[in-house]
């Protein structure tokens, strides 16, 4: 499957913050289905010893007039994901990746912003120029 254009971006970002990559793509296989979550990530919490684990799915949305058709998209994506992902390795949280230009136009307008709300989607708004993570939205 092709990678998202800012791929090496969110995950270059996510190194900044201390996160280690583990899966590139994340694949799973659910009911006799393949599917490739873009990346897998772990962390230590120190204070626990144990890993948080996290699957983030990266997205773009550059072209603004395909905005809704890519969200439509994305979301069928993210709550698939995150029922194989509650089936294979229930510990692993999936986040939503997306740039902060995107983010701050789009996302913030009433229909995409409910439906989040309603699907319960985790975010992370990237910077694409400074590959930074700008935002968790849980």
């Amino acid at each position: 499957m092709a990678k998202d254009r800012f791929h090496q971006v969110v995950k270059t970002a996510l190194v900044k913050e201390g996160w280690h990559i583990t899966q590139d793509p994340l694949q799973l296989k659910v009911g006799g289905v393949d599917m490739e979550i873009d990346l897998g990530a772990e962390r230590l919490i120190a204070a626990e010893r144990e890993s948080e684990k996290i699957a983030v799915e990266v997205k773009s949305f550059l072209a603004s007039a395909s905005a809704i058709s890519e969200f439509h998209t994305a979301l069928g994506q993210f709550i698939n994901y995150r029922a194989a992902l509650h089936q294979t390795e229930p510990d692993r949280v999936l986040y939503l990746a997306v740039p902060d230009l995107a983010y701050n136009d789009f996302f913030q307008r009433d229909f995409p912003a409910s439906m989040l709300r309603d699907y319960e989607v985790k975010l992370i708004v990237y910077a694409i120029d400074l590959e930074k993570i700008v935002q968790w939205k849980l």
